[in-house]
């Protein structure tokens, strides 16, 4: 069991220890009581590191402490003394972001990003123990991070690109995969497929004989018909 720091100054409340962060030595300053979660986001302004349900089940508030995830939530910060600890700002390097970091912006794997710091470090501690985990592999390591938006499959699939780019492989996600590539509802991301070949003779081609534009299914409900959102006009 670690030894609690006897450098806490009882007139004052505060504890002041040392520990590495982000690569880099640092000495902090805080009230004992704090939690790691605290002690980064209150004392070391470090706000990438999120506050989910402060109960050690969303996964959200997710670090490495010595390459391990930890739930800073759960974590005092005087136990962290003379440790590494590494956030989602110390992820990108001299040359751009962290290969996760590129993988999940290039297929959508973060969408509202709240819960992703998590997500991203305990998938760059996998990856660091297993260059080539199997999908059911990166599941298990992924079990304790909660998404409430994406569905997880884009997740999974980030992981495996990144993982095949740390390996030196030349590897390219399918153009579905990519967002904003299918068609979307909201009328807001760029469509990138194929317009359907037009009809012999110009026929059914709008004005100047250009192909018809694809259109959206009607999104607002002044727009939608009685008989369903889909239905034709």
């Amino acid at each position: 069991m670690r030894k609690a720091p006897q450098n806490i100054d009882p007139r004052l409340d505060r504890a002041s220890i040392p520990f590495r962060l982000n690569g880099e030595g640092c000495v902090v300053s805080f009230a004992p009581h704090k939690t790691l979660l605290e002690v980064l986001r209150e004392d070391l302004g470090l706000m990438g590191t999120k506050h989910g349900c402060e109960l050690g089940e969303c996964g959200t508030c997710a670090v490495l402490v010595d390459g391990k995830p930890v739930l800073s939530c759960l974590v005092l910060g005087l136990e962290c003394e003379g440790r590494s600890v590494e956030t989602v700002e110390g992820m990108a390097g001299p040359d751009g972001l962290h290969p996760l970091q590129k993988a999940f912006a290039d297929l959508g794997a973060a969408q509202c990003g709240y819960c992703t710091p998590g997500f991203l470090l305990t998938a760059k501690a996998l990856l660091e123990e297993k260059p080539k985990p199997t999908l059911p592999q990166i599941r298990e390591a992924l079990a304790g991070n909660i998404c409430r938006c994406t569905g997880y499959v884009k997740i999974f699939e980030a992981v495996e690109l990144a993982a095949a780019w740390m390996r030196g492989e030349d590897a390219a996600p399918t153009k579905e995969s990519l967002y904003g590539f299918d068609f979307d509802e909201s009328g807001l991301l760029p469509v990138h497929s194929p317009s359907p070949p037009a009809p012999a003779g110009g026929e059914g081609r709008g004005e100047g004989g250009s192909s018809p534009r694809r259109t959206r299914p009607p999104c607002h409900p002044e727009e939608r018909s009685d008989e369903g959102p889909l239905s034709e006009p």
